[in-house]
Parts: structure tokens; C-alpha cells; sequence
């Protein structure tokens, strides 16, 4: 994973400016972390010490979304990172809550308003 964020962002070449990803994708967020590049981890694997070591060594604007149903998530070690976070009530790692179609168009719609805030943020 690390080899394959490295090498999507060299071939920006130096044009990167925010890395996003969803679970399997954080297992290289130390590369946002050693690059200094503002990142959103969609689910991110919080209960893998290598994920939540390199987020602790990130100091570029980080935002965090996960559920309090994902197993991969740690809300304790979420908040203690300092980041922007976004936990949602009764979601799993798929970000969707179990038996409620409708409740879970409407995470969807709190995580893309969240990632567009954390954006646009990065602009100033």
C-alpha cells in the first residue's frame, strides 16, 4: 500500500496536496505523515499499531470518519490523536448502519458534507 500512495503521489510531482482513503488505505498513512500532505482516512484501521503510530506523527490537517460498530475502529485512539474526527453512532466498517437503508444514505451524506468542509478548509 505504501509503495503504491508513494508512487501516485511522485507522480504528482509535487502537485499533491491532500491524500484520501478507506481502510486498507491507511496502512499508508505514514507516507501523508513523512510528506507532510493533509489526508482523510475513511474508516481507517485504528486498531493496527502501525496506523495509528504514523497518525500520531501527523502534523498536516488529518480529518478521521469512522463507526462505532467498525471493529477496525478505535474511538479511544481517535480521539487521543488530536485530528478532526467524525464517528458515526451505530455505523460499521462499511459506514452504513445494519437494517436501516434510509439512516444509511444519510452517513453517507455527513461523511461528503465532512470531507467537504475538511476541504475546503485546506484552502486557506
Amino acid at each position: 500500500m505504501e509503495r503504491q500512495v508513494t508512487g501516485a503521489v511522485d507522480a504528482e510531482e509535487g502537485a499533491c496536496r491532500l491524500v484520501v482513503g478507506k481502510s486498507l488505505g491507511s496502512l499508508a498513512c505514514g507516507v501523508a505523515a513523512d510528506r507532510n500532505l493533509a489526508a482523510a482516512w475513511l474508516t481507517p484501521l485504528l486498531t493496527y499499531d502501525q496506523v495509528a503510530r504514523s497518525l500520531r506523527r501527523a502534523k498536516a490537517p488529518t480529518l478521521l470518519v469512522g463507526g462505532s460498530a467498525d471493529a477496525l475502529w478505535d474511538a479511544q485512539v481517535a480521539e487521543s490523536l488530536h485530528h478532526d474526527v467524525l464517528e458515526i453512532p451505530s455505523a460499521d466498517h462499511a459506514l452504513e448502519l445494519a437494517e436501516d437503508t434510509v439512516g444509511s444514505v444519510d452517513v453517507l451524506r455527513q461523511v461528503v458534507a465532512r470531507l467537504h468542509r475538511f476541504i475546503g478548509s485546506l484552502d486557506h
